[in-house]
């Protein structure tokens, strides 16, 4: 493709939210029968508001589905927004 169209959006981010970023390998991660995984139908609703315990269960959520072994390289990170200290 030589001139790929991208989509550019804008949300809100508030302090206490958590921004998620991961590679393919997390999409694309198949269990026993083929399907993927389905990353934004299993984390919607969680309510986990701290990062490491976000990824400990994204981690651990990820390998069960999987049955336990990746067959690719998996990267996710979370970010945090602290809270604006006030003037």
């Amino acid at each position: 493709m030589a001139h790929p169209r991208y989509n550019v959006d804008s949300f809100q981010f508030e302090p206490g939210d958590l921004l998620l970023l991961y590679t393919d390998g997390v999409t694309e991660a198949r269990d026993s029968t083929g399907t993927f995984y389905p990353l934004a139908e299993r984390i919607t609703g969680w309510t986990e508001n701290d990062p490491d315990a976000f990824l400990d269960r994204l981690r651990r959520d990820l390998l069960h589905h999987v049955g336990g072994h990746l067959n690719d390289d998996a990267a996710m990170i979370v970010i945090e927004r602290t809270a604006t200290p006030r003037a």
